[in-house]
């Protein structure tokens, strides 16, 4: 999960924003809640007192035989009035009374149609609304109160409870006032709590701003990868030798930079390609005359066996002077990349060779595409697969895809190679075999040619025992994300051989 997060900018710039989206409501949230809190209830028990007292004035001018039509006329679905004779000693079962007064359906009550969403007025009911929202007798205060202070102006005596629910659900608050006549006007206030957390618009509200941000957020950060895209294109194509425009030097200044840096990069690298390849066929060129030079006065020699063997140096060094600069200018060769069918270039090959009475053998594979430069990748393979025959006596060659890569096995059955000599073989002008003859042993560059195309490709060869034998693994990466890394490090030892 961890490593899935951080393959996208855009991911963890989604979760940094949210992350902070959420501890900054949070914190408001925990901030604001307790000040808010007190505040409705001040509130609430303010508008309770007034409407209490408004009450208890009426209750002391009308009839008596009115008032229980006036209390029911005052009710609403929040508020009970009942007038007891007795007083109101034990708080338990008054909160036990006031509970079934306001679960009490009231007379007023005015039923509202269902499309408008807001229910009857019995769902409006404070406690009524739930089974479970009852009224705990004794949560909260232990014992009345006596009301008084500003809240409390009247004459008449009157005594205070609040009333809670055990869950949490809603709160309230009674009273008991004593009227004149003897009597007690009981008045109870309860009120559920209203949408919870997890259904408030308030949350839907953040959800709304948190889809509006991710969204801005994909598109700020497409706008940033998208160059960055670009030039991890480029330097893959650089990495697989091909001739690349140079990219576009815009978009932000650390990305437009990176650009110039590239484009730098590409230039100096083509520059010291074309120096060195100027620089080897000027030593190619000016070696020819001191070898003419050496050629002429060996001919002049009267013994014939030293003359041969002066001859077969001097050849031998002209030889090895061509061959260094035809392969430098193999590495700065301009063919263009393109996509070809890895499976039939390898068996067009060992047809060719097989024709020419070498012993090879092609185990046929399914179509694979592939881009590369044909023709360097050719003589990297084929170079191989004639050091097989020639060391091995044969040669069994086939083509493996794996997860990242496509595998070229040259297999061969011939001594091998030492472990500890395996890196060896790459070095140019490096042979196994020590009687310098270049008829049995050649000048030593077809492996260090070879390993040298495949790493400019993004690749590299790998040598392992075949028990017996040997067995080459020519290693392709392919053109995706996982590959770029590895390319990349070819890349750099590439240009510094």
């Amino acid at each position: 999960m961890i490593s899935w997060w951080k393959r996208s900018l855009a991911r963890q710039l989604i979760g940094f924003i949210l992350l902070a989206l959420v501890v900054s409501q949070v914190l408001s949230f925990l901030i604001s809640w307790d000040e808010q809190d007190k505040a409705l209830k001040a509130a609430s028990k303010s508008e309770f007192f007034t409407r209490t007292g408004s009450i208890t004035r009426l209750m002391e001018v009308i009839p008596a035989e009115l008032r229980e039509e006036v209390l029911q006329a005052s009710e609403t679905s929040t508020s009970r009035f009942w007038v007891t004779t007795d007083p109101p000693t034990d708080l338990v079962s008054w909160r036990r009374s006031a509970t079934s007064q306001l679960v009490r359906p009231i007379r007023n009550a005015v039923a509202l149609p269902p499309e408008w969403g807001l229910g009857s007025a019995s769902r409006q009911t404070g406690i009524a609304r739930s089974a479970e929202a009852k009224i705990s007798p004794t949560a909260g205060m232990s014992e009345w109160v006596q009301a008084g202070g500003t809240l409390w102006p009247l004459d008449q005596a009157a005594r205070y409870a609040d009333l809670v629910t055990p869950n949490g659900i809603g709160s309230g608050m009674g009273m008991a006032v004593q009227l004149k006549s003897g009597l007690w006007l009981n008045t109870a206030y309860f009120k559920s709590v209203g949408t919870p957390w997890w259904r408030s618009p308030s949350l839907y509200s953040f959800a709304l701003s948190a889809v509006i941000l991710s969204v801005i957020v994909i598109l700020a950060t497409e706008r940033i990868i998208r160059p960055m895209r670009q030039l991890a294109a480029a330097a893959d194509a650089l990495g697989r030798g091909e001739n690349i425009a140079p990219i576009a030097e815009s978009g932000p200044d650390d990305i437009r930079l990176t650009a110039v840096s590239f484009n730098r990069m590409q230039q100096r690298l083509h520059r010291y390609v074309e120096d060195r390849v100027r620089m080897l066929a000027a030593i190619g060129h000016d070696l020819r005359t001191p070898l003419t030079s050496l050629r002429l006065r060996a001919e002049l020699v009267s013994d014939s066996d030293v003359q041969k063997r002066m001859l077969d140096t001097i050849d031998e060094v002209q030889t090895m002077a061509e061959a260094t600069i035809a392969f430098a200018k193999g590495e700065a060769s301009t063919e263009e990349t393109r996509t070809i069918d890895l499976c039939a270039l390898v068996e067009s090959l060992c047809h060719d060779l097989g024709d020419l009475g070498h012993k090879v053998e092609f185990i046929e594979g399914k179509k694979t595409h592939y881009r590369c430069r044909p023709g360097a990748l050719r003589r990297a393979i084929r170079n191989l697969v004639e050091n097989a025959v020639r060391y091995g006596g044969s040669a069994s060659v086939s083509i493996v895809e794996r997860e990242i890569s496509f595998d070229i096995l040259i297999k061969d059955r011939g001594p091998g190679i030492p472990e500890d000599m395996r890196d060896k073989v790459f070095s140019p002008f490096f042979r196994m075999e020590k009687s310098r003859n270049r008829q049995t042993g050649g000048i030593g560059l077809g492996m260090s040619i070879a390993r040298a195309i495949v790493r400019h490709h993004g690749g590299d060869i790998e040598l392992s025992s075949g028990n017996p034998g040997l067995t080459a693994c020519v290693r392709l990466p392919k053109a995706d994300r996982a590959s770029i890394v590895h390319r990349s490090e070819v890349v750099a030892a590439h240009w510094t051989l």
